[in-house]
């Protein structure tokens, strides 16, 4: 979708040497809502903020490929089996977008690869909780795709030119994703009591992870306020997890499921739901590798790379053919 090679001309200097004159003729531009390209100047530190950004949103999804696939062979019908896989396969080609933006930067894909198998690179947190029932992938349709839909809708009018026409087929792919997700919670909440269990347990299990996806609290974010001036971020952290509350407490209503939050409200005076605080602790734990499945999720990830060595180094030689008769 992008390559590499766009970027060249936009390079700041290396050595940090940018004049207050480019960097206020730069926020200049954002705040005029202008589109930053490949191949137009910006400052080295919106450039590795977008690095840092995508790369991690490619991660995530290719991550994420994970506790969904673990369901695969295992779905109820083969309908669903069918809807699941279309949707992992979506998930994909979300991560290969997103690292074709963030190579438009000038990153090499192989680069960002071995930050993540190497531990240098994060991805999100929530996809290091097993999966243990069905109804868990309707709990990831419906909450954390449908948290991904809040978080991914403002990049869709992200100042990087390359990265906001990328969300824009992945969140139309992700709406369809979260409406799967919320009809499996249905169907197993109109069906037997048994199946409704297991939809409010998956429920219990998958709420506090979710609203953790929306990253810390904005008082111990660390980049939100430049990223927000920069016009990457369009919202807070703490305002995008309040409209994911304010939208989802209705849902669960709706398929009488109950949200595992005994503080929960509704104030009339502010028109949100008051919450209990988030356990933060728990978050650290799972960024810093020390979740349920952090080492699961990575050893599989390593072993599939290297299960594709073999096509990479084939590709290799194909190019190289390729170019050695053009020439």
């Amino acid at each position: 979708m992008y390559t590499q090679g766009l970027d060249q001309a936009g390079k700041s200097d290396p050595a940090g040497a940018e004049t207050k004159a480019q960097l206020d003729a730069f926020q200049a531009r954002v705040d005029a809502e202008e589109k930053i390209e490949a191949k137009d100047w910006m400052p080295e530190a919106y450039r590795r903020t977008l690095i840092r950004q995508i790369s991690q949103h490619a991660h995530s999804e290719i991550i994420g490929m994970q506790p969904e696939g673990n369901w695969l062979t295992r779905a109820p019908t083969l309908k669903r089996k069918a809807i699941l896989l279309a949707k992992v396969q979506d998930e994909a080609g979300h991560g290969l977008y997103l690292y074709g933006a963030a190579e438009t930067l000038g990153i090499s894909r192989d680069r960002m690869v071995a930050d993540l198998l190497s531990g240098k690179a994060k991805y999100s947190s929530i996809f290091n909780y097993p999966t243990l029932t069905w109804a868990d992938i309707g709990a990831i349709g419906w909450l954390v795709d449908g948290a991904a839909i809040m978080n991914q809708i403002p990049l869709c009018r992200c100042s990087y030119g390359p990265y906001s026409r990328a969300m824009v087929r992945i969140c139309k792919e992700e709406s369809f994703h979260q409406r799967q997700g919320y009809e499996i919670m249905l169907t197993l909440c109109r069906g037997t009591d048994e199946q409704k269990a297991m939809a409010q347990d998956a429920l219990n299990r998958f709420w506090w992870p979710s609203l953790m996806m929306f990253g810390p609290s904005d008082a111990a974010s660390k980049h939100s306020a430049q990223s927000m001036a920069w016009k990457i971020k369009r919202f807070s952290n703490d305002e995008l997890r309040q409209k994911f509350i304010d939208v989802t407490v209705p849902q669960a209503e709706y398929l009488g499921l109950k949200v595992p939050d005994d503080k929960l409200r509704f104030d009339e005076e502010t028109g949100h739901y008051e919450h209990s605080d988030i356990d933060w602790q728990e978050f650290f734990d799972v960024i810093a590798g020390n979740g349920p499945c952090n080492e699961q999720r990575m050893a599989k990830r390593r072993k599939a790379h290297d299960d594709g060595a073999w096509v990479r180094e084939a590709a290799r030689a194909h190019a190289a053919k390729r170019a050695k008769a053009a020439a």
